[in-house]
This record gives structure tokens, sequence and C-alpha cells, in this order.
């Protein structure tokens, strides 16, 4: 299943959103996604917006944005393998980012 999604860090607010490899189509926004608000936080499926729209977000760009594999244990030690990192100021820039992964 660790392979059904593609991962992505927010470095500064400690957030994971995990994108299913599929089952998702049309707008971003509307994306059913994995998300983990930091390592202590269970994991939630919701819509893509609601994490976008989220004050914490919104209020605390730019955004290191981290794209990786699985990795085996994403406890307290979390240290990912990022294939792929980038700043984001704006929203359409986060857009771009998925653009170029194919998400």
């Amino acid at each position: 299943m660790i392979s059904q999604f593609k991962n992505f860090h927010f470095q500064e607010l400690g957030w994971i959103v995990y994108f299913p490899s599929f089952g998702n189509e049309g707008k971003y926004n509307n994306y059913n996604v994995v998300f983990k608000k930091g390592v202590s936080h269970p994991e939630k499926t919701v819509r893509l917006r609601e994490i976008l729209e989220d004050s914490e977000f919104e209020l605390h760009y730019p955004h290191t944005v981290g794209y990786y594999k699985q990795s085996s244990e994403e406890g307290t030690s979390f240290k990912p393998d990022y294939l792929e990192l980038r700043k984001i100021w704006t929203v359409e820039e986060f857009w771009l980012f998925l653009n170029s992964l194919n998400i």
C-alpha cells in the first residue's frame, strides 16, 4: 500500500500529505488526500482544499515542500529521502509542483 501514494512533507509546519496514485480527477482542490498534522497526530482523509484553507497554512508562506518516497518509519526520527524539494510562495506554485510530478 505504501507505493500507492505520492508523499509531500511541508517542513516548516511538520505536515505530511499523501496523494493516492489513483482515484482523483479534476481540480486539485477536490482531491482526497491522507493528511497528518505532525508526528503526534493521527492520519485522516480530507479534501486538499481543507488543508490549503487552514489559517496556519495560509499565514506561514513560504513553505518548503519535499516530495519523497515512503520511509519505513515516520516517527520522531522522521528524515525522508527527498526526491525533490521546492520552496513555494503561493498555491499556484504548489499546483505547478504537482503538475511537474504528474499528480
